[in-house]
Formats: structure tokens, C-alpha cells, sequence
């Protein structure tokens, strides 16, 4: 497979573009990396999958507290993936294009939830919401619960995913030439048409990367979610809990299939998310 490879990227219309020395040698290490990482591990999982027959698969995905799980699950990730998105996209703007005090230290709490261990982030934003927390102990006598709840499932997932948004969509601002504004504006066009009409198409393809990844991310977020979700079935168990649940009980058939239908998934998100961003690249003339 690995040689195939090679002599196919060999023989590409682009063998007459500049490449690195040892292209053969460093593909060749890359296809293998990427094999024994990705390929081989995804590979056995598939492999366990289809030896489940259909007909048992079907029952074990139309489960009741499987589906429950999942439309706990799917619901939540959308919804953070679009205050991600949007929230995201603003914060973004905002540190790419401004100057202010403290603007380094802000850099490096953006890149927090990546370094913090997830189980720490759910621990913290628990005792945050809890009735002696310093939210909690404001929203609770009014009857307002986040912890155990689809709300509080949504902030655990928001803070894990809203530095993929930041982080795709900045490099994306920091890149876009200050002369197109500029002629922009000189040929009339307000601030809004500026933004909506010249920035905005070029951002949005990073902006919809940035948010598929968080999505992703949150479809497959466990330790900030398994403290604060409560993990009670057919309210706010989530589907990588019930994976563990089905694992502790040796139903491996059963956690196999709901994680090959996970990854089917997201596999189908990503793909739609590169045909939208084809279709933009080609509207701007970045693809031919």
C-alpha cells in the first residue's frame, strides 16, 4: 500500500513541483506513522463491528437508552458548537485585529482547556454551579440548575471547544491583506459591506473548520462532561459514558457498534464540512 502510494505521488501531475529531498523515504515514514496510528486501530475497531450481525446492531443502536444517549449527546455538541462558532469567531476578531493591556496573558489562558486535564475542568465548573459555588449559590435558590442538567453538559462542552475556533479563525484575520479593506472602503463601501462582502467570505471556511472540530470534539468529550452531567440515563448520559458502561459490563459488541456509529459520524461531518469548504475555496477562486 505504502509503495503504492509513492509511485502514485511520483507519477502526479505535481512531480515537477519543488519537494524536499527524500520525498520516497519521508512519504513512505509518513504513510507508515499514519498507518500505525490511525489506520491499523480504526481498522480493528471496523473489523469487531462487522462481525456483530445487522440485524443485532439495529436493536443495539435503536436502543431506547442508546437513542436517549445519543440525542443527549448531539443536541448538546450543537448547541456548544455554535456559541463556539460565534462567540468564537468574535473573540478571534478581537485578539487578531487589537491591541490591549494583558493581551499575552489572554493568549495563554486561550490555549487553557487544551493543557488542563479534562476531569479538572469538569470538577471546577461542578463546584462553580453547585449551591455553595460562586454561581451556583445566585442561580439555585431561583431554581435555576445547571449542574446534572443539559445546560450544564453544554458549558463543560463550550470550554473544551472554543479554542478550535479561536485558533482556526485567527491565523485567518492576521492573514487578510489591510490594502483590500482599504480599497474596499475607498470604493465606497461601509464598514458592514466591508466586513460582510471582503472578510467575511474569505474567514468563513476557517470558521466552519473551526467549528466542526469543536463539534468533534465535543462529540467525543468525557472527563470535563462524566462530573457535571449526573450520567442518568435517558436524561444526561452521554454516549463515550454509556461506551464505558457497556465495556465495565463486557458487552463489547454493544460499546463496538456505538463507537463505529460514532465514527461514522463524525467521518460523514468532516466530509461535508471539506466539500462546503471546496465550494467556497472555488467561489473566491482558490481552487481551479
Amino acid at each position: 500500500m505504502v509503495v503504492f502510494l509513492i509511485k502514485f505521488f511520483r507519477n502526479d501531475k505535481v512531480s515537477h513541483r519543488f519537494r524536499l529531498p527524500g520525498f520516497g523515504l519521508a512519504a513512505g515514514i509518513t504513510f507508515f506513522y499514519l498507518s500505525l496510528v490511525v489506520m491499523i486501530p480504526l481498522g480493528v475497531l471496523i473489523g469487531h463491528a462487522l462481525q456483530v450481525s445487522p440485524t443485532r446492531a439495529i436493536r443495539i443502536l435503536s436502543d431506547p437508552r442508546v437513542t436517549a444517549a445519543f440525542r443527549v449527546t448531539l443536541t448538546a455538541s450543537v448547541a456548544a458548537a455554535i456559541v463556539n462558532g460565534v462567540f468564537g469567531t468574535l473573540v478571534a476578531w478581537v485578539h487578531a485585529r487589537y491591541t490591549y493591556p494583558g493581551k499575552r496573558l489572554f493568549d495563554a489562558l486561550i490555549d487553557l482547556p487544551f493543557a488542563l486535564p479534562t476531569a479538572v475542568t469538569g470538577i471546577a465548573i461542578t463546584a462553580l454551579f453547585s449551591p455553595t459555588g460562586w454561581l451556583g449559590r445566585a442561580l439555585v435558590p431561583r431554581g435555576i440548575l445547571v449542574n446534572y442538567s443539559w445546560v450544564g453538559i453544554t458549558i463543560a462542552l463550550v470550554f473544551v471547544g472554543l479554542p478550535f475556533v479561536i485558533r482556526t479563525v485567527e491565523p485567518v484575520l492576521e492573514g487578510v491583506e489591510s490594502d483590500i479593506e482599504e480599497a474596499a472602503l475607498t470604493l465606497g463601501a461601509t464598514r458592514w459591506q466591508t466586513v460582510s462582502r471582503v472578510i467575511f467570505p474569505t474567514v468563513f471556511p476557517s470558521i466552519i473548520t473551526g467549528t466542526t472540530l469543536a463539534f468533534a470534539r465535543c462529540l467525543g468529550e468525557y472527563g470535563s462532561v462524566v462530573f457535571i452531567s449526573g450520567n442518568m440515563p435517558f436524561k444526561t448520559e452521554i454516549v463515550p459514558l454509556l461506551i464505558v458502561t457497556k465495556l465495565e459490563q463486557f458487552d463489547y459488541a454493544g460499546a463496538t457498534v456505538i463507537a463505529v456509529a460514532m465514527l461514522g459520524l463524525s467521518f460523514l461531518l468532516l466530509l461535508l464540512v471539506n466539500g462546503i469548504q471546496w465550494v467556497q475555496r472555488r467561489r473566491l477562486g482558490m481552487e481551479p
